[in-house]
C-alpha cells in the first residue's frame, strides 16, 4: 500500500500551480494518471521516485516512511526499490545496451530477465550499440527494459509507448501485464493514450492544475454513454469479450473509447489491434474489419 499526502508549489506557464495530492494506491494496482500537460503528473512521480522533494506531507509505502516534511526524512531513490522510464530516457550514453541493463539488474537478480527482455524488446542486434546510435523508438524500448530488469516493487513509467509503433506496442503491453502478474509490482503510468491507459490500468486518476478532479476505472472515465445518430468512424480494437451468445468488442476512436456489441460470427474474423469501422445502420452500432491499406 501506498500513502502519499503530498503538497509542491509547481509553476508552469500560467505561474504558480499548487499541487495537491491525497493518494491511496494498493499494493499490486495499476494505476494510471491522465490529464493535459502541465497538470502535475510527470511531478508526481518524480516525488514518489525520490527526484524531487514535496514541500509538505509524507510518502509511506507498505509501512516504511519514504517521505515526511514535518520529521525531515527523505528517502536516497537508490533505496526505493522502483523501476522509472523518463521521458527523455535517461540511458547512460556511455554505455552499451546490453551494459544498461546488466548495470541496472544488480548482482542479485534473475539473470535469465536480461535475455528475455532483449527477445521481447527486439534489443538483439542492439545490445553492443550506445544509446547515442538508437532512434528514439528503440531508446525507449531499451528505457522499459532497463526498468523492468532489477524487478522493481514499483514501477512508474512516464508516457512509455509514445515511440513505439503498434505492433511493439501491443507486444510491450502483454509483456508488462505478464511481468505484473508473475512479479507483483504496483505500477503507476502517465499517458495521453486512452488505449494505453484501458489496456494496462485498473484504476485511473484524472489530473487537472495539481489535483485529481476525477477518478474510476477506465471504463467509467474514458467510455461515453452517450447515444448519437448516423455515424462512421475508424478505429482499433482494443479488447473482445463473450458474454453469453454475444461478444463486447472495445474500439478505440482516436481519443475516445467505444463499446460495440457484435454476433459471434462477426467476431470470428476479429483480434486486437485490427483496424475497424464502426458505423450505425438503423441506429444500431455495426463493426467490420479494415484490410490493410484500407482507407
Amino acid at each position: 500500500m501506498i500513502s502519499c499526502r503530498i503538497s509542491k508549489l509547481l509553476r508552469d506557464a500560467g505561474g504558480p500551480m499548487p499541487l495537491e495530492l491525497d493518494l491511496k494506491i494498493g499494493k499490486g494496482e495499476r494505476l494510471a494518471l491522465y490529464g493535459r500537460s502541465g497538470a502535475g503528473k510527470t511531478s508526481t512521480l518524480r516525488m514518489l521516485a525520490g527526484l524531487m522533494k514535496p514541500d509538505a506531507g509524507q510518502i509511506a509505502v507498505n509501512g516504511q516512511c519514504w517521505f515526511d516534511a514535518a520529521e525531515g526524512v527523505h528517502l536516497n531513490p537508490g533505496k526505493r526499490n522502483i523501476g522509472f522510464v523518463f521521458q527523455d530516457y535517461a540511458l547512460f550514453p556511455n554505455m552499451s545496451v546490453l551494459e544498461n541493463l546488466q548495470f541496472a539488474r544488480g548482482k542479485r537478480r534473475n539473470p535469465g530477465r536480461i535475455a528475455e527482455l532483449v527477445e521481447i524488446m527486439e534489443l538483439g542486434e542492439l545490445q553492443d550499440s550506445r544509446p547515442g546510435r538508437l532512434s528514439g523508438g528503440q531508446q525507449q524500448r531499451v528505457a522499459l527494459a532497463r526498468a523492468l530488469v532489477s524487478e522493481p516493487a514499483l514501477l512508474l513509467l512516464d508516457e512509455p509507448m509514445a515511440a513505439l509503433d503498434p505492433e511493439i506496442r501491443h507486444r510491450v503491453q502483454d509483456y508488462l501485464l505478464n511481468a505484473h502478474r508473475q512479479l507483483g509490482f504496483t505500477l503507476v503510468v502517465i499517458s495521453h493514450d486512452a488505449g494505453d491507459i484501458f489496456n494496462l490500468a485498473d484504476r485511473v486518476c484524472v489530473m487537472e492544475r495539481g489535483i485529481v478532479t476525477r477518478e474510476g476505472t477506465p471504463d467509467e472515465v474514458f467510455l461515453s454513454r452517450a447515444s448519437s445518430g448516423k455515424f462512421q468512424f475508424i478505429g482499433e480494437v482494443l479488447r473482445l469479450e463473450k458474454e453469453d451468445l454475444v461478444w463486447v468488442v472495445t474500439v478505440q476512436i482516436q481519443s475516445q473509447l467505444v463499446k460495440v456489441v457484435v454476433l459471434e460470427e462477426e467476431a470470428a474474423g476479429l483480434a486486437v489491434g485490427d483496424r475497424v469501422r464502426v458505423a450505425s445502420k438503423a441506429f444500431n452500432p455495426i463493426l467490420s474489419r479494415l484490410n490493410p491499406g484500407s482507407i
